[in-house]
């Protein structure tokens, strides 16, 4: 297993963790802006997750689509990603 695939799961796993204490604040009836900053935090982490998961698909699957003549359907998945990011 690949250095950066370790470290995606293990942020996931810290998201995860991070998820079930954000249930858990609400079914105690932590007040709100605590609970408002996990989700920030969660939100964060997962933003750094699509960051290193764009990275690894750029260094490698786009690469290997231009070498092999897939152009269009590489840059076809690459506006797509653009679009739901920016929804």
């Amino acid at each position: 297993m690949s250095a950066q695939k370790k470290e995606t799961l293990k942020r996931l796993s810290y998201i995860e963790g991070h998820l079930a204490g954000v249930k858990r604040m609400l079914e105690e009836d932590k007040y709100c802006v605590d609970i408002l900053k996990q989700t920030f935090a969660i939100r964060r982490a997962i933003e750094k997750v699509e960051a290193m998961l764009l990275e690894g698909h750029l260094e490698t699957c786009v690469v290997e689509g231009v070498r092999n003549g897939r152009e269009k359907e590489v840059l076809g998945e690459l506006v797509e990603l653009y679009t739901l990011a920016n929804r």
